[in-house]
C-alpha cells in the first residue's frame, strides 16, 4: 500500500511514528472524449483569452480573486515559505470525544495509519486505549499543504484518520430552499411509514451493496470489445519537412513573380569617348 505521508502522532508525552495510507479509492469508470470524425482523443489546452495563444506552465502564476477581475498574485517563493512555516509532520491529539457526537456531514476522507519503525508498541497502546474507552481522538494535521481537522479512531485492528470539515466549510442548513417548516404528517401515514421502516430494518452489511451502474457499464464495454465494436485513433500525420519546404519555396517564388509589376525594358547606355585631361600650367 502506497505511503503518502510520514510523521508522528502525539498525545500527552507519547509520540508514535506513523505512516499514512489512503483508505479508499475511486472506482468510477473513466471515459475519454474522442473526436467523432477521426476517433482521436481530445486535448485540453491552457489558452490566454487576451493574448490568444496557448500558455506554457512556466508562464502561469497563482492568484486570489478578491473582486471581479481583481487579483492578489502570490509567488512560488511566498507559497513555499508559508507552507514550510505551517507544515508540521506531527499529528497532535487535542481532545478525546464520543464518535456519536460528530455528525457524518463533517467527515471528508479516510486514511489508514500504520506504525513506522520503532512505533509498534506506542501504536498498540493508543489503539487499545481508544478501543477500551470507546472514544476517538480529535487532532490537527497538515495533508497536502492544507491544515486539517481529523478524528483518529479504531477500525477493526487498525487506526484510521478521518479528516473533518471545519465548521465554516459546512454550509448553513437554513440556506436550503423550500424545506417545510412545522409541517405535521398524517398520523395514519406516519404509522404506515414506521411499519415499513421496521420491516426493512437490518444490521448494516456493506458487502451486500453493489454499484450496479458501474457493473453494467463495464459489462457493456466488455461486450462491445468482444464484438470488435472498437475505435482506433488515427496517427498524427508526420510532415515531410523537405517536401513541404520545397512547396513553400516554389509557392513563394510564384507569388513573387505575380506580385512584381511589369517594367519597361532598359535602354542600352551609350558611352561617349573620354575627353583628354587638360594639363595644369605651373605658375612661373
Amino acid at each position: 500500500m502506497h505511503t503518502m505521508w510520514k510523521g508522528t502522532i502525539s498525545f500527552g508525552l507519547v509520540n508514535i511514528p506513523v505512516k499514512l495510507h489512503a483508505a479508499t479509492e475511486n472506482k468510477d469508470v473513466k471515459l475519454r472524449q474522442l473526436h467523432k470524425e477521426c476517433q482521436s482523443p481530445i486535448k485540453y489546452q491552457k489558452v490566454c483569452p487576451v493574448c490568444e495563444r496557448e500558455v506554457e506552465s512556466e508562464e502561469i502564476v497563482k492568484a486570489f480573486e478578491y473582486a471581479k477581475n481583481k487579483f492578489v498574485v502570490l509567488t512560488d517563493e511566498e507559497m513555499a515559505e508559508l507552507q514550510e512555516e505551517h507544515t508540521d509532520k506531527a499529528v497532535e491529539i487535542v481532545d478525546f470525544v464520543q464518535l456519536e457526537e460528530i455528525d457524518p456531514i463533517y467527515f471528508e476522507k479516510s486514511y489508514y495509519l500504520s506504525p513506522n519503525e520503532g512505533g509498534g508498541k506506542a501504536y498498540t497502546l493508543l489503539r487499545q486505549a481508544l478501543a477500551d474507552s470507546g472514544k476517538i481522538g480529535v487532532a490537527k494535521m497538515v495533508i497536502r499543504s492544507k491544515e486539517q481537522l481529523a478524528a483518529i479512531r479504531v477500525y477493526e485492528n487498525t487506526l484510521v484518520v478521518e479528516t473533518i470539515h471545519y465548521p465554516d466549510e459546512v454550509r448553513d442548513v437554513k440556506e436550503v430552499p423550500n424545506v417545510p417548516e412545522d409541517a405535521k404528517a398524517d398520523p395514519k401515514e406516519l404509522d404506515t411509514a414506521k411499519m415499513l421502516i421496521d420491516q426493512l430494518t437490518s444490521e448494516f452489511d456493506p458487502e451486500k451493496y453493489k454499484d450496479n451502474y458501474r457493473t453494467a457499464l463495464l459489462d457493456l464495454i466488455e461486450e462491445k470489445k468482444n464484438a470488435d465494436e472498437t475505435a482506433t485513433a488515427q496517427d498524427k500525420p508526420v510532415p515531410d519537412n523537405v517536401h513541404n519546404l520545397m512547396e513553400a519555396l516554389e509557392a513563394s517564388l510564384d507569388r513573387a513573380k505575380n506580385d512584381k509589376p511589369d517594367q519597361p525594358a532598359e535602354k542600352k547606355k551609350t558611352t561617349s569617348p573620354k575627353k583628354p585631361k587638360k594639363k595644369m600650367k605651373k605658375n612661373a
